[in-house]
């Protein structure tokens, strides 16, 4: 929503000031210059681009659109999923959550976290390492490392996305300037004609330059940043399931390794000690 606004502000103040300095509209419709700057800008983005990145555009830019996918009342109901399942690892042992994570679909557990069990990646990303604890797999660090290492893959495909918007939206100057140069050529053409006429043409071909830089400033680099922001909090899902399994894996009791995970939530999601304490202890026996 906050995109949109932003775009419908760049575009009112800039055509509005235009307008407001005695401009005419007329001279800046050239949808020939816009269709040379996008078309071009969008054949490189699909040449600069493999495959799996162009299959995850429209991914970007749906979740720059919407923002953040995680809220406070999300986070509140992780940490006490997170909870759930180490006191009942505590209390009867890790094979007790075998079952549960197997068929996580079919878990009374999971199922009672509607929001987490409907996030397919982050209950693969939970269940896969709560299977290896399962079998054995008790090393701390040993576990850090791979958890660090996932994470980053993660991160570097999110990130991929959004270097690619990025990308685009820094070649659009060069681009804007490729049409200017493109209607120069055309105006030089019609060198002969009288100054009314070589001023509009050249007005034209003007229109590509600045067409270009605004996409660029205006529109595209602040939606690659914006996309950043998103991908970096949503990133925190998964480092607060991070923080988590590594505290009950380093042996703290159900409640110390809960707020273990609350202190990596952005302040502005976190939930307070007392309301984590409240949610838990408002769940039903495991």
């Amino acid at each position: 929503m906050f995109i949109i606004v932003g775009w419908v502000v760049v575009t009112v103040c800039v055509i509005g000031g235009y307008m407001a300095m005695g401009g005419k509209l007329a001279p800046l419709w050239q949808p020939f210059e816009l269709v040379i700057i996008g078309g071009a800008g969008v054949g490189a983005f699909i040449v600069a681009n493999p495959k799996h990145i162009l299959a995850k555009a429209g991914y970007g830019f749906k979740s720059a659109l919407k923002g953040a996918k995680y809220n406070k009342d999300d986070y509140l109901e992780l940490l006490s999923l997170l909870y759930a399942i180490f006191k009942l690892a505590k209390t009867k042992g890790m094979l007790a959550i075998e079952s549960h994570i197997e068929r996580p679909e079919e878990s009374s557990l999971f199922q009672a976290f509607p929001k987490f069990s409907a996030d397919h990646h982050a209950m693969e990303f939970l269940c896969d390492y709560l299977r290896m604890m399962t079998l054995g797999t008790d090393n701390p660090h040993e576990l850090a490392d791979l958890l660090d290492e996932e994470l980053e893959t993660h991160h570097a495909e999110d990130a991929a996305v959004q270097s690619a918007y990025q990308t685009m939206g820094d070649g659009f100057p060069a681009l804007g300037i490729v049409a200017a140069v493109l209607g120069i050529i055309k105006t030089m053409g019609s060198i002969t004609e009288p100054p009314e006429v070589l001023g509009k043409l050249i007005g034209g071909a003007l229109v590509g330059t600045f067409l270009g830089i605004l996409l660029a400033y205006g529109f595209v680099s602040p939606l690659a940043a914006a996309m950043k922001n998103t991908f970096d909090a949503d990133a925190k899902y998964l480092a607060c399931i991070r923080a988590g399994l590594l505290a009950h894996v380093s042996g703290y009791a159900p409640a110390v390794s809960v707020e273990f995970a609350r202190k990596t939530l952005l302040s502005k999601d976190r939930p307070s000690f007392f309301e984590v304490e409240e949610a838990v202890a408002a769940l039903p026996p495991v």
